[in-house]
């Protein structure tokens, strides 16, 4: 695998760990003590905070931020402008660095254009965040949400499609056991 990319123009703080493979583009800032996995790519004017942990194979497009207090598991995609915050109650006047609320990225999360993540909740691997969508609690694995706050529409399957009723894949013939608030791949039929 190849030695890892980053443009002349990116930002790289002392104490960042860059894995083979990772591109790193213009105008991108990674701060200290980030941590970003093999083969991620992170798109022009990115900002990775201070300690964050981005996994293997994430694509970060073009304008995205992620602070501190936001993990980011592997496989991850994160569409162009999509935001994250980190404190609930910002003031410009009070410092807050000691509340920031975690956010956790679950393996294979989809993340539209210019939705926004309120901190403190959890996004289910493989869900898929519509764009323009705002997050406002905890999103299950597989889930597919849309709109302002947002809500469950469908479940998805790892591979992106929506799953019909029957939680047999069209595109790939994953199977998927569904119940009204929970769905679970089925591993070798069973």
């Amino acid at each position: 695998m190849a030695a890892p990319f980053v443009h002349d123009t990116a930002v790289v703080d002392e104490d960042v760990r860059i894995e083979k493979g990772a591109s790193i583009w213009h105008f991108t800032h990674v701060s200290r003590g980030a941590r970003i996995g093999a083969r991620s790519v992170l798109g022009q004017n990115v900002f990775v905070g201070p300690g964050v942990r981005i996994g293997s194979g994430v694509k970060i497009q073009n304008n995205v931020s992620v602070y501190a207090g936001v993990t980011v598991e592997d496989d991850v995609f994160l569409g162009p402008s999509c935001v994250f915050t980190n404190v609930l109650t910002p003031r410009a006047h009070v410092e807050r660095k000691d509340e920031f609320a975690p956010t956790h990225v679950g393996r294979g999360v989809t993340v539209g254009a210019n939705a926004t993540i309120v901190c403190g909740h959890d996004l289910g691997e493989y869900a898929l965040i519509g764009a323009g969508s705002v997050v406002t609690k905890d999103v299950p694995a597989h889930a597919v949400v849309v709109g302002n706050p947002a809500r469950r529409t469908a479940w998805a399957c790892r591979c992106g499609e929506v799953l019909p009723g029957d939680g047999v894949c069209r595109r790939c013939g994953d199977q998927y056991r569904i119940t009204e608030d929970h769905c679970e791949r089925v591993e070798n039929g069973v």
